[in-house]
């Protein structure tokens, strides 16, 4: 079944992508979650048409996310936790607590689109995330989770 995808699905694609999916897949989750419609030759032709006009609009948009990505290059984050003997957190540090930190820097950045290698922390050190500012822009952070003061 050939869908055009309204919104970014992870693991499968980007809007306005024609994506190849089982009929149960489509059919049951993504036209009814309103994540995607059926590719039919006249939207594929309108979809054609759209994307023609919008280039224009997605190189600014590509301009804007590269000078983000050089910001957070230049950043350095640390990430305090409680930890234990060993260097053993209490707890985790995930995507949404370097989210957290990368907005109190300035930066405000979706958690989704925020992929900690590994999954979540469980030791302090240094670590590396994969942060998506648009499909074409992709940056390789990174980040210390560091132990916390007593």
């Amino acid at each position: 079944m050939e869908l055009i995808l309204k919104e970014d699905v992870q693991d499968l694609g980007f809007k306005d992508d024609i994506v190849t999916v089982k009929n149960g897949y489509g059919r049951n989750f993504l036209i009814p979650q309103g994540l995607a419609t059926l590719a039919t030759p006249s939207a594929k032709k309108v979809l054609a048409e759209n994307l023609k006009q919008r280039a224009h609009k997605e190189k600014k948009i590509i301009d804007e996310a590269n000078t983000m990505a050089e910001a957070i290059k230049q950043l350095e984050i640390r990430i305090p936790a409680k930890a234990g003997a060993g260097d053993k957190l209490f707890g985790s540090v995930s995507n949404i607590d370097l989210a957290a930190a990368l907005e109190k820097a300035g930066h405000q950045i979706d958690r989704k689109f925020i992929n900690i290698k590994g999954g979540a922390i469980k030791r302090v050190g240094p670590y590396n995330a994969i942060i998506r500012l648009h499909r074409e822009v992709i940056v390789d952070f990174p980040f210390e989770v560091i132990a916390e003061a007593k």
